[in-house]
């Protein structure tokens, strides 16, 4: 039976998605069909191939390459106190709750290149609890990790992070957190001294740590649901119980293997508590 051009291109994107993962060690294989191909027709044009099975071959046989698309197979979009409700409920409801632990951890899953991370930096340190919390800041990209640890954002961007910043409750002037030089905006160190910056992905690695907040937003919608649920799974067994996990705007837990280990506490910021 005749192949069809389509069927022919999907062979060639998991043939291309595999090799990746024999090669180098990344595992994209259970990312969600249709947000893979779109990134990989992305890196296929960029790199000007006419398939993915040129792409294939340029992947494995020039690891210089391996960069490049890893910044095209993970999630880069983030603001700083992205979705301000989320931030506020947190300010509001899930601290109270977190201030009665003598110290605190943190782990920010799929951090990208960090906006996620100082928002939650500059929200706890507002709070009074900056001295006695340790973020953990994770990721598969090491130049996404990268540029998390060096805290340098475009000035353009700091008008709708200091508006964020505001509607998140903010209780200080976000300009007191950063220096601005030629273009950039350069975060305080002191926001990164209590972090720990580490490659670890949600496919394959394990539990690290034992934490009272997970937040991993606007990431599991890249996975599919085996690939969700191991996530969710990892984070259930993270947190400590009555422990907190949020999600981004997109995201639920409602279709989660791992459901009957939460109760929504802020259904619509998407925030759930760990009752088991």
């Amino acid at each position: 039976m005749k192949t069809s051009a389509a069927e022919t291109e999907h062979i060639e994107l998991r043939l291309l998605v595999e090799a990746i993962y024999r090669k180098y060690h990344y595992d994209f294989r259970d990312y969600s069909s249709a947000s893979l191909k779109r990134r990989l027709v992305q890196a296929r044009d960029r790199f000007h191939c006419a398939s993915f099975s040129a792409l294939q071959e340029l992947v494995l046989h020039d690891p210089d390459v391996l960069p490049q698309m890893l910044g095209f197979l993970t999630v880069q979009v983030s603001e700083m106190f992205r979705d301000p409700a989320f931030f506020l409920t947190l300010r509001e409801q899930v601290l109270p709750h977190l201030r009665t632990y003598p110290s605190l951890k943190v782990w920010v899953a799929g951090c990208s290149s960090g906006e996620e991370l100082y928002s939650l930096a500059i929200l706890f340190r507002e709070e009074g609890l900056g001295e006695r919390t340790l973020f953990y800041a994770t990721d598969i990209n090491p130049e996404a990790l990268r540029k998390a640890e060096a805290g340098v954002y475009e000035a353009d961007r700091i008008p709708l992070f200091t508006s964020n910043h505001r509607l998140s409750g903010g209780k200080s002037s976000l300009s007191d957190y950063y220096t601005a030089a030629y273009g950039n905006a350069i975060l305080d160190k002191s926001l990164r001294k209590r972090t720990v910056f580490s490659d670890h992905s949600l496919v394959s690695d394990a539990v690290f740590a034992e934490v009272q907040l997970v937040c991993c937003r606007n990431v599991l919608i890249y996975f599919n649901r085996d690939l969700q649920d191991r996530a969710v799974g990892l984070f259930r067994d993270s947190l400590v119980r009555k422990g907190f996990l949020g999600l981004g705007s997109r995201e639920s837990l409602h279709f989660s293997a791992h459901a009957e280990a939460f109760t929504p506490f802020a259904r619509n910021e998407r925030i759930y508590q760990k009752t088991v």
